[in-house]
């Protein structure tokens, strides 16, 4: 009789590999387009100076000889100049009050004031400041029709206001609008004549109405044309008297 090889039993599964003898599969490098950008170490951009606050300037075309910047204060003819306004910005507001106070020999020698139809309504809350409102000016002249009376007023002298720029811009610009030559006028701010002049213990701030009580003006200003142009008048003057206690006595002594 035959016999039969006994068959092999059936091999076992593997036994699992201990987790802590695997060897980490490589790391697949990152591409360069994804790869971080290694900072780049730049120099600080250094800052310009603010250019210094103008406080007279004069046409550039102005001749030396005729200049009232080489002029003493008290031979000096100022017209000292105030608009109320519908706004904030000549392109997008218009006049509604102008006025203005001429002193010469050092003292006020004539005012020019006029209410103006802006020619549309006045907005609630400027109407609230300035206390003009749309039945004031209904009836009054547009602006073309005051402007000849007072580039007239004030031609030939140094036009000054309170934050000049902010006035001189709705004069230039009611000018072009009404196709008028705006006169080369030199121009002399106040706001930026007190920066110069006046120390921080002496006024907290240049404000009109602050300078105006500092140098006991006769006129509290408050936001009419003609009032707040009385204010900035006694204020230029005890601005001019400072100067010339420290022995400055000329425009161009103190040109910003």
């Amino acid at each position: 009789m035959t016999t039969r090889e006994p068959t092999a039993p059936a091999s076992a599964e593997a036994a699992p590999t201990d987790p802590a003898l695997t060897e980490p599969a490589p790391a697949e490098p990152i591409p360069a387009e994804l790869a971080p950008a290694e900072p780049v170490l730049t120099e600080p951009v250094p800052t310009e100076p603010a250019p210094p606050e103008p406080i007279y300037t004069e046409p550039v075309d102005a001749a030396p000889a005729r200049s009232p910047g080489n002029a003493d204060f008290a031979s000096v003819d100022f017209v000292i100049v105030d608009v109320e306004t519908t706004g904030w910005l000549p392109e997008q507001a218009s006049i509604t009050e102008l006025a203005a106070v001429r002193i010469s020999n050092g003292r006020p020698s004539a005012e020019f004031s006029a209410l103006v139809n802006p020619g549309g309504p006045i907005p609630e809350d400027i109407a609230a400041l300035t206390g003009i409102t749309d039945a004031m000016v209904s009836q009054a002249p547009p602006i073309g029709a005051v402007l000849p009376g007072f580039l007239a007023f004030a031609r030939g002298c140094v036009l000054t206001a309170h934050n000049a720029p902010f006035d001189v811009s709705f004069l230039t610009a009611a000018c072009d609008n009404c196709r008028l030559p705006w006169p080369a006028f030199p121009v002399l701010d106040t706001a930026a004549l007190a920066r110069s002049v006046l120390g921080d213990t002496e006024v907290p701030d240049c404000k009109l109405a602050t300078l105006a009580c500092f140098f006991g003006a006769r006129t509290r200003p408050c936001h009419r044309a003609l009032a707040d142009a009385r204010a900035t008048a006694d204020v230029l003057q005890g601005l001019l008297g400072r100067l010339a206690l420290a022995g400055v006595r000329t425009l161009a002594g103190i040109r910003g």
